[in-house]
C-alpha cells in the first residue's frame, strides 16, 4: 500500500501540483471518493473546490468494473471493449444508465442545493480522483470540463496502473500521478483505509473549502469581481466585449487578440482570469465586426486594429469603472502589434504593455514612440518569433524585457506554459500599473 487514507493521498498529491499555486485554478473532486483527496489539494493550492459529477456505469453483475460513465451536460463515455467482453445487452446498459442518471441529478441537488457549479471558463481546472482504474470516469470528467470552457485541463490522481497515460492521452493537457505500480488490480489495494465516503463527508469538504475562501472576500481567493457583457463603441462601429473589474482594481488591461481570434479566445480568457485574481480588471472585446472578419485582409491590418484598440481605450475611459485605475494592453500574436501601435498613439496614458508570442515587427515604425514599459513573452521553441522580438526590442526606447518560456511553442500549449505566461504578465502589470487620474484628451 502507498497511502493511509484519502487525505494522506491528497497531501501527497498536492506536493506534485504546487506549480499551479497562485494561478486561476479550480479544483474539481469526483464524488464521492475523490472529494477528500481534492480537498487537501485545494487547501494547499489555496484554490476553490467543487465537484465534477460523474457516475460510473458498472457491469450489472460486477458493479466495480466500469463499462462507461456519464456526467453533467449529457456527456456519455462507453467502453465498448468491456461491454462486449461482459456480454451486456443494450437493454441492460440502458437500465444501468437510467439508474445512474437519476443518482447524478439527485446528487447535484444535494451537494449544491440551488447553487450553481463553480465557473470553469478561462481557468485551469484540476480534476482529482482517488485513483484511476479503467479511466472511463476520468475521461468523462475531462470532457465535461472541456465543455464548460476550461482553458486547460489537468487530471491528477494519487495512483494509477502503469501506462495509464496512454489510455487518457488527449483527454487532459497534463496528467499527474505519483504512483504507477505494475501489479494493479484495484485502487483500494493501495490504501490502508479505503472505506466508502458518504455524502455527509462530501458536503463537509465543500463547506469547509467555501468557508475558507469566504474569509478572503471572494469565491476564488481574490477580491469580489464584477463582470458584465458590454458593447464597445470604437469609432463608427460597435463591438461586443466582456468587462471584468475586481473591487479596488489598480488597473484594467485591454486585450488585443491574435489573427482570427475573438473575446472568446480560451488562452486570453485564461490569462485574464489570472489578472482578475491578482486584483486587475480586464476588457476582452472583438477587434472586428462579424462582417469585417470575412475579409482576411482586416485580420492583418495593424493600422486598423491599433485604431480600434485606441478607440476602445477612449470608450473605456468614459466608464465609471475606469475613473481611477491605470490602463494597460495585453497583445497576443498579431494583436501584439496592435497593442504596441495603440500604445505609441496613447503615449504616457498607457501604463504597461505585455506581448504573448507577439509580432512586434508588424508595428515596426511605431516602436520608437512607445513609452509604456513593455514585456515581450516568447516561447523558447518559437525561434523565428524570438528573433523578431529581439530585433523589435532594439527599436524600443522604453523600459523593456524579453521573457523566454523554456520548451514552449508559439501557442504555449505545453504543460505549465500558459501558467508561466500568466504569472509573468500578472507580475509585470502589478509592478507597473498604479491608479492614476487620466487627463482629458487634447
Amino acid at each position: 500500500m502507498f497511502f493511509m487514507d484519502r487525505r494522506d493521498a491528497g497531501r501527497r498529491l498536492a506536493a506534485r501540483v504546487r506549480h499551479l499555486r497562485g494561478l486561476p485554478v479550480l479544483v474539481l473532486g469526483l464524488p464521492r471518493g475523490g472529494v477528500p483527496v481534492a480537498a487537501e489539494v485545494a487547501e494547499v493550492l489555496d484554490a476553490p473546490l467543487d465537484v465534477c459529477l460523474v457516475r460510473k456505469l458498472g457491469v450489472p453483475y460486477q458493479p466495480e468494473l466500469a463499462m462507461g460513465a456519464i456526467g453533467e451536460g449529457g456527456v456519455r463515455v462507453i467502453n465498448d471493449e468491456v461491454v462486449r467482453a461482459a456480454g451486456v445487452s443494450p437493454d441492460e446498459f440502458a437500465r444501468v444508465e437510467a439508474r445512474e442518471r437519476a443518482v447524478l441529478e439527485e446528487r447535484a441537488q444535494r451537494y449544491r442545493g440551488n447553487g450553481q457549479s463553480a465557473e470553469a471558463a478561462g481557468r485551469t481546472v484540476l480534476v482529482v480522483d482517488d485513483g484511476v482504474a479503467t479511466g472511463s470516469t476520468a475521461r468523462a470528467a475531462c470532457r465535461i470540463v472541456r465543455a464548460r470552457g476550461a482553458a486547460r485541463v489537468v487530471l491528477a490522481v494519487p495512483v494509477a496502473p502503469e501506462g495509464w497515460t496512454e489510455r487518457l492521452s488527449g483527454e487532459a493537457d497534463e496528467l499527474i500521478c505519483p504512483e504507477t505500480p505494475r501489479d494493479f488490480f484495484a485502487i483500494g489495494q493501495f490504501y490502508a483505509d479505503f472505506s466508502q465516503v458518504d455524502d455527509r463527508e462530501v458536503i463537509a469538504c465543500l463547506e469547509r473549502s467555501a468557508a475558507g475562501h469566504a474569509r478572503t472576500g471572494a469565491a476564488d481567493g481574490g477580491p469580489p469581481v464584477h463582470e458584465r457583457e458590454v458593447v464597445v463603441e470604437a469609432g463608427a462601429v460597435r463591438l461586443d466585449g466582456r468587462l471584468t473589474v475586481p473591487d479596488g482594481a489598480a488597473g484594467i488591461v485591454l486585450f488585443a487578440h491574435g489573427s482570427g481570434s475573438s473575446r472568446n479566445s480560451p488562452r486570453n480568457q485564461f490569462v485574464a482570469a489570472g489578472l482578475n485574481r491578482a486584483g486587475l480588471g480586464t476588457l476582452l472585446f472583438d477587434l472586428l465586426t462579424e462582417a469585417e472578419e470575412g475579409d482576411r485582409a482586416n485580420v492583418f491590418d495593424t493600422a486598423l486594429l491599433s485604431r480600434r484598440l485606441a478607440d476602445a481605450t477612449e470608450w473605456l475611459r468614459t466608464r465609471p469603472e475606469a475613473e481611477g485605475p491605470a490602463l494597460g494592453y495585453f497583445g497576443a500574436s498579431t494583436g501584439a502589434a496592435a497593442a504596441l501601435g495603440a500604445a505609441a498613439e496613447q503615449g504616457g496614458r498607457v501604463s504597461a504593455v505585455v506581448s504573448r508570442g507577439g509580432r512586434p515587427d508588424l508595428a515596426w515604425a511605431s516602436l520608437p514612440s512607445v513609452t509604456a514599459p513593455t514585456l515581450l513573452i516568447v516561447g523558447g521553441c518559437d525561434r523565428t518569433v524570438l528573433e523578431l522580438n529581439q530585433q523589435a526590442q532594439e527599436r524600443l526606447r522604453c523600459e523593456s524585457r524579453i521573457a523566454v518560456v523554456p520548451g514552449a511553442t508559439h501557442l504555449f500549449a505545453e504543460p505549465g506554459a500558459l501558467e508561466e505566461v500568466t504569472a509573468l504578465a500578472r507580475d509585470w502589470f502589478v509592478d507597473h500599473m498604479a491608479p492614476t487620474a487620466h487627463a482629458a484628451p487634447v
